[in-house]
């Protein structure tokens, strides 16, 4: 079995002003690995991530589990992928939380009576079970962040990518965050500024400067190095 479980070639974006985002991305991630991505505000983490499971499309070549990302592999592609947005409240939108973390199953044609226990399970994992007939929007930021990560488990994604998780949390919700992140298994991707997040949850990290990859290695050595550029 190929261990690649991501492959992006020759990857160029512009935004629809003209504004160059991305240019030249080449980047493989491996099947199980915690790939974290950093670099100071503008320097196109954001847009990448949007690339991972279609919702932007740049000129390149972007493959998931030897799937090429086109229109036909599209809806495929998106329940391997899933997205955590740094804003919980973009995810967070339906009466309770049992709806807004059944509402990704249930639109992927999920047997209703598998979503129920698709649902538990994913606020089991986030430790939130005991709020699923709660209001999503009378929770606290770090509880916000959690459902968002539920809304995705939901769906049984292979890679999990998550853009600033770790944003507005206070200590002890950052610090429940990172021992959540250890216990998911699946393939991670983080973009982020929180280098402190990134050393104790990823393996690997990257480094982008204007839209570029610009250099990239293990953790912590890496980090210890790039430390002072974002």
């Amino acid at each position: 079995m190929e261990n690649k479980i991501i492959g992006i070639k020759n990857l160029h974006y512009s935004y629809p002003d003209g504004t160059k985002a991305l240019c030249d991305i080449n980047l493989e991630i491996q099947r199980g690995e915690s790939l974290g991505i950093i670099g100071s505000n503008g320097a196109g983490k954001s847009t990448l991530l949007l690339h991972f499971n279609g919702i932007l499309r740049g000129r390149g070549e972007i493959s998931v589990l030897g799937n090429n990302l086109t229109d036909k592999n599209l809806p495929l592609i998106r329940s391997m992928v899933g997205l955590v947005f740094q804003d919980a409240d973009s995810q967070l939108f339906m009466p309770t939380v049992f709806d807004d973390v059944s509402f990704g199953p249930i639109n992927m044609g999920m047997p209703r009576q598998d979503v129920e226990k698709s649902v538990k399970k994913a606020l089991k994992e986030v430790d939130m079970l005991v709020s699923i007939k709660r209001s999503s929007h009378h929770l606290s930021v770090g509880e916000k962040k959690r459902i968002a990560i539920a809304t995705v488990l939901s769906m049984n994604p292979q890679i999990l990518v998550l853009d600033e998780p770790s944003s507005n949390l206070d200590p002890k919700h950052r610090r429940a965050l990172i021992k959540l992140l250890n216990m998911l298994e699946m393939t991670k991707i983080i973009a982020t500024h929180d280098l402190d997040l990134i050393s104790q949850t990823c393996s690997r990290v990257v480094l982008m400067e204007e839209g570029k990859i610009v250099s990239g290695g293990l953790c912590p050595d890496f980090l210890a190095e790039a430390a002072s550029l974002c």
